[in-house]
């Protein structure tokens, strides 16, 4: 009976690896642990049992470690990295006319107050947000000149 198990085990490891997470993987672990087990003992009701309880043990008690290991941190891209950066106004924010414009790391994009306030041009801001294709921004206490 243990080669019934070593292939049920050898199956889930393809399976494994051909999908994604880390699922079945410690469900092959389980079918190995049984396999030994079935070496033992010829009881298919035993064999059964310690294959469920080691394969949800195993589950739930290192799913989440090995998780914790393999998260992978997400990169930051483009229109979300400037969120929190300072800009200069380049053109006035004003949310009436639905005018406004900041360039920031040299590229020139449209912005809206945060506070529906007008802010003049020269003004520094911080990015606080994007909403569709706008910054949405916060005027910062001190004053630069514009450069182009």
């Amino acid at each position: 009976m243990w080669q019934i198990w070593l292939i049920i085990a050898i199956l889930f490891f393809i399976l494994e690896m051909m999908g994604p997470g880390f699922l079945l993987f410690w469900v092959g672990v389980g079918a190995l642990i049984t396999m030994v087990v079935s070496i033992f003992c010829d009881n298919i009701v035993i064999q059964i049992g310690v294959f469920t309880i080691s394969s949800t043990v195993l589950l739930f008690c290192t799913r989440p470690f090995v998780k914790k290991f393999t998260k992978h941190d997400t990169t930051v891209t483009n229109a979300n990295s400037i969120i929190g950066q300072k800009a200069i106004v380049t053109k006035e924010i004003n949310s009436l006319k639905g005018t406004g414009q900041i360039k920031i790391n040299g590229e020139a994009w449209s912005a809206k107050s945060s506070k529906e306030d007008i802010i003049e041009e020269g003004a520094r801001v911080t990015i606080l947000n994007i909403n569709g294709v706008k910054a949405i921004v916060a005027k910062t206490e001190e004053k630069t000149t514009v450069v182009e």
